[in-house]
């Protein structure tokens, strides 16, 4: 058996690699973005790559690459059931609807009119995203009808950048403030506030759809579920002092409660349908019931090392440590056995 991981540290192909040293699996590194990545794999029995939703290019080639290689023998995390909806609102919602599963009310449109029409008779306040952006990024509030309007205008005509610098900055000096960052992580991080990213130059501004999700009050945090293959755990993410936005707060708990294990239980169903070999859902609650408000298949590598254990399918507890990207590559490995 030989593996092939990219050769980009980022994310989940550092532990990858560490895996495969750990335990001598013959592995070899490629470069997704190579015009040649085809012949590259064509040795290789599997494929691991976290790409990533703010580099232009993967967002331009990734989901074309891994749905091609569904079709040879070589299996690939993440498969295409797994990420072809991933940093796509959008296309999320039209899954979760089509599989009869509990989102949160969601509407998109095509047309200015139409949305116009829309934003008139419903009731307020919204939610308005734009179908890509994580950690809350490119999400507001929408309290009545004119400033509805508006946005629905502005994503019909002038847009919005990928990325913006102002709401960059307005995140990381509430970091600062709030003592989640240093002095110095917060001026390491100004680059691209006073710069820009590559991303947002080479995605230029967001338009030609409206999209928003009804708002669900009294959420004080949001409850975040991940399910890799059989397993399950669990982060609570507190929402921003005087905001509704918990994604992206840096305030995580770590406890675990009767919300976690309700949204667990939920998850796990959720996944059976999904067929994601790794999901991370994103649940708020309506009064007992909890709603699904968007899914990953990726997630920050760190911000769950400190989860003090997770459930099985039948959910069991286990108590102690682990090594999610671990599962996903024992996972893989399981799929190839006779």
């Amino acid at each position: 058996m030989k593996i092939a991981l990219s050769v980009s540290p980022n994310g989940f192909n550092e532990r990858w690699l560490d895996y495969c040293k750990k335990n001598n699996i013959d592995c070899k590194l490629v470069d997704p973005c190579s015009t040649s990545i085809i012949s590259d794999l064509k040795d290789c029995d599997v494929f691991l790559w976290h790409w990533h939703h703010a580099d232009y290019r993967h967002q331009r080639f990734a989901r074309q690459l891994i749905a091609s290689l569904s079709h040879t023998k070589i299996k690939v995390f993440p498969n295409i059931d797994t990420c072809w909806h991933f940093d796509d609102k959008i296309g999320q919602k039209y899954l979760l609807e089509a599989l009869g599963l509990d989102l949160v009310p969601t509407y998109v449109f095509y047309e200015e009119k139409t949305a116009a029409d829309w934003a008139k008779k419903t009731s307020y306040p919204k939610v308005f995203k734009l179908s890509g952006g994580a950690g809350s990024a490119n999400v507001k509030l929408v309290r009545n009808q004119k400033q509805c309007l508006h946005l629905i205008h502005k994503m019909f005509h002038g847009g919005f950048p990928a990325f913006s610098r102002w709401n960059s900055f307005l995140e990381r000096t509430r970091k600062l403030r709030e003592h989640l960052i240093s002095p110095w992580t917060f001026c390491k991080y100004m680059k691209p506030v006073i710069l820009g990213t590559r991303y947002g130059k080479m995605t230029g501004r967001i338009r030609g759809y409206a999209y928003f999700q009804d708002f669900i009050p009294d959420n004080t945090h949001d409850i975040r579920i991940v399910v890799i293959g059989k397993k399950a755990f669990a982060i609570r993410r507190n929402c921003r002092k005087n905001d509704f936005r918990a994604s992206g707060s840096g305030e995580i708990i770590y406890q675990i409660d009767a919300e976690s294990e309700t949204c667990a239980k939920k998850a796990f169903e959720m996944a059976s349908v999904l067929k994601m070999q790794s999901c991370a859902m994103d649940f708020v609650f309506e009064g007992n019931k909890p709603l699904l408000v968007e899914i990953s298949y990726g997630f920050a590598v760190h911000g769950y090392d400190r989860c003090s254990g997770y459930w099985d399918d039948d959910m069991t507890w286990h108590e102690g440590s682990f090594n999610p990207q671990e599962w996903m590559i024992e996972d893989l490995i399981k799929s190839l056995l006779p």
